[in-house]
């Protein structure tokens, strides 16, 4: 849902061939949507399970494995850009995203030049080029939004993570603008939430400590320091969104408690379903009082948590998570 009195919307995370053309302009059309997003799960579960990409994978026959996923990933990036082109033309929102090979993470030139390739190839203007927050994603964070390219800064779990995607991106809007007055450049900061929940819900239970709050709490208070920045044409992304059955959490948790102005979330189709069926609709939640945020994480150090080993592990899973997506979908499609 688009809100024009807070600046907060949403996206859907999910791309698949036969949805784009139409459940997808549907939520778009009803002010649902105004944007998405994809990743090498997505795309991963997409190509290997649906039957939309048969006849494209047949006149693909002798390319390589991932040849044959860009030239079907490129296309289905095209056709949501297409869709999503009249949000973009309003002047606010209307992207979509795709991520570089995972397994360039730590090669800031070899992101770069995918980067520029994919988004050249889709030849799109409201195309995002998701790219992991590593050291070399910086890297390339900046030289890419340097040349005009917009970029969604992706499994970002730490304040600092944040922090140095956000000033990766100034820098190259900065230097973009400066030197080109030609189109418009953004860049989204993607906070991963769920996942905070998921891994230590059981520990905190039977550490009689509050559950299902780390996540909201530690993306509450990036977004607090996101804000400090000022700058316009960068914008916090809440991602991870999705609840599991065994969490036992409304459907629209982790969209209603995070309702912030100047933010989108990007969440399962399910997820948003329930969300726009929420009495808590549209009703702001951020920001939170940084007292609240600091009494949260005080507890978990007290009773022996690290955070900052939590945001590393998270970190490493979550590659490896979209590392094996990706090689098991080439395997799938060699």
């Amino acid at each position: 849902m688009v809100n024009d009195r807070t600046g907060f919307s949403l996206w859907a995370d999910f791309i698949e061939r036969d949805f784009i053309s139409t459940k997808l302009r549907d939520m778009i059309d009803n002010g649902v949507v105004d944007g998405a997003t994809s990743n090498p799960s997505i795309f991963a579960n997409a190509i290997t399970s649906s039957s939309a990409y048969k006849e494209q994978l047949q006149e693909l026959e002798g390319k390589s494995a991932k040849e044959k996923y860009e030239a079907l990933a490129i296309a289905d990036i095209k056709a949501a850009a297409q869709e999503l082109r009249g949000c973009y033309d309003t002047g606010y929102s209307g992207y979509v995203s795709i991520e570089v090979d995972p397994f360039l993470s730590n090669d800031a030139k070899g992101t770069v030049e995918e980067g520029i390739r994919l988004f050249k190839a889709i030849n799109e203007p409201n195309v995002m080029i998701k790219v992991p927050a590593t050291e070399a994603g910086y890297k390339a964070m900046e030289e890419l939004t340097s040349r005009g390219i917009n970029v969604n800064a992706t499994l970002i779990f730490s304040p600092e993570q944040a922090k140095k995607a956000q000033e990766a991106m100034k820098r190259g809007i900065d230097s973009f603008t400066v030197y080109s007055d030609d189109g418009r450049i953004e860049g989204v900061i993607s906070i991963f939430v769920s996942r905070f929940d998921r891994k230590l819900d059981s520990r905190l239970k039977e550490l009689d400590l509050p559950t299902a709050q780390t996540g909201i709490l530690n993306a509450a208070k990036i977004y607090n320091e996101l804000s400090n920045c000022k700058e316009p044409a960068i914008k916090p992304l809440f991602a991870s969104t999705g609840v599991k059955p065994e969490q036992g959490l409304p459907a629209d948790y982790y969209v209603t408690e995070l309702c912030a102005k100047h933010s989108i979330n990007t969440a399962p189709i399910d997820t948003i379903e329930a969300y726009e069926k929420s009495e808590n609709r549209g009703k702001l939640a951020l920001p939170i009082d940084e007292k609240i945020i600091d009494t949260h994480f005080k507890a978990l150090e007290v009773a022996g948590i690290n955070m900052q080993e939590v945001y590393n592990e998270l970190m490493q899973e979550g590659l490896e998570a979209f590392e094996k997506a990706f090689a098991d979908m080439l395997k799938a499609i060699e």
